[in-house]
Order: C-alpha cells, then structure tokens, then sequence
C-alpha cells in the first residue's frame, strides 16, 4: 500500500479527507492542496442518477478514479460492499483501482436492504481487497443502520488496515473505540458535532467528510439561484437518498 497514505493515519493528528464526487470537485480539492481525497458514493451515485449503497455504480466509480488518477493528489475510492458479495470479483476491482493509482478504498458491510453483511461474509471481502497495495479501511454500519455491535465488528475486522465508524458521535465512546482496537480509527465529521481539535483529542487519526460536500454544493446552487426564497437548508443524506431512484 501507498507509505506515504498510511502515514497521514496519525492518532491525536488525524488526517481530513475531502471526498470528491467528480472530476471538478476533485480537482478543486487538489488545487486546494489536500494531501488525499476520498470519493463519496453517494455523491457519484446521485450524478449518474443511480441509487446509493445497491451496488449499482462499479464503473462509474472506477471511471471516476481513472479520471483522477493525474491530479496528484492520493485519493482513496468508496466502493461500497466491494460491488460484489464474491471475494475473487472484490479482489479483481480492488487489483484494477490500484493499477490505476489508488491508493485506499473504503469497504462498508452495511447492505441496501438496511441489513448487515454476515460478520464472516464481510471478513473474507476484506482479505480479498488485501494484497494489492491499497489501504482497505473496514466500515461498520452498525450506528448508521441502528442494527449489531461496534465494537464486536470493529474487532473481527482488526485484519483490515484501519476502521471507519460512520455514525458515531459521542466523544467518550470514540475515544473507547480507539481504545479497543491498535487500527487507525476514521469516522464522520458533522457540522455541529465534535470539532477537529475534540477528534483529535480522543485519538482519531482520520476525519471524512463522506456526502457532506455534494451536499453543500446543493444548498449552494439554490442560494445562488435567483428567485430562491429564504435560506436553504443542508439537505441530509437521506433527502438526496429519497430523491435517487430506487433499487
């Protein structure tokens, strides 16, 4: 994997990554001197009018990665479950992200039909994701769906290279779950919630910004446009989810 990614994963200095939803967006990142970027799948997902988290964007993601790949900026890709329950078919997406320079990628167990994937299941998809020279970063749902326990997942997925907790917000119970497991610890920033300086403080060495900034860039365009009325609101995700269509 990329020494230079894994080495921006620094407990009580974490690493904020932007994530990107297209070309424009990740090369205004970039120009902004960012030493990484993610991808956000809802974000992809909503600009190819597809629905977010069933699998259905394998080659608009991979497209969007080969677009990136001369911006020089690391980038790390969200790809969902991997696309596929099949660890020989993970295995192959994760080996051709790599060749095309990617540096990481995002594997979630949380499924469309708002179910986990079986804790044995989700163990055998990211040792497949293994061995190709990418930062697997192993995210739980259990917070964002309300179904199984953090910590026993965050623990069976300790073979991963670090673990995201998209969700979870109570500073304690972050600082436990850095605790609990020798993996970089990564979750979700939410305006309102901790700040950089309280992430860091409990140990977090990596802070994504997931939907938040397609999102924005929403609420943007109304503002901009005239004969908007009022101030627009930050619409959530399950406002964009509720607009995409569906599986």
């Amino acid at each position: 994997m990329s020494v230079a990614f894994r080495e921006l994963h620094r407990p009580g200095d974490p690493l904020l990554l932007p994530n990107a939803w297209d070309y424009g967006s990740a090369a205004m990142l970039a120009r902004q001197g960012f030493a990484a970027i993610g991808t956000t799948s809802l974000g992809v997902a909503a600009v190819h009018g597809k629905p977010d988290a069933a699998g259905t964007t394998e080659a608009e993601t991979v497209a969007l990665a080969r677009a990136v790949r001369d911006l020089g900026v690391l980038v790390t890709v969200d790809v969902e479950g991997g696309f596929s329950d099949d660890p020989a078919q993970v295995s192959e997406l994760v080996a051709t992200l790599s060749r095309l320079g990617v540096v990481g990628v995002n594997l979630e167990d949380g499924r469309a039909d708002g179910t986990l994937r079986p804790v044995e299941a989700h163990q055998a998809i990211i040792e497949a994701a293994k061995g190709h020279g990418v930062f697997v970063n192993a995210r739980t749902d259990t917070r964002w769906l309300g179904t199984g326990d953090t910590f026993e997942r965050v623990r069976a997925y300790g073979h991963a290279d670090g673990i995201f907790v998209p969700g979870l917000s109570d500073l304690d119970e972050i600082a436990r779950l850095v605790e609990s497991t020798p993996l970089p610890v990564n979750v979700l920033y939410q305006p309102g919630g901790a700040t950089l300086a309280e992430l860091a403080a409990a140990g977090v060495a990596r802070v994504s910004t997931g939907s938040l900034l397609y999102r924005a860039s929403l609420r943007g365009a109304l503002a901009a446009l005239p004969g908007v009325t009022g101030e627009p609101g930050l619409p959530s995700y399950a406002d964009i989810a509720d607009m995409l269509p569906k599986p």
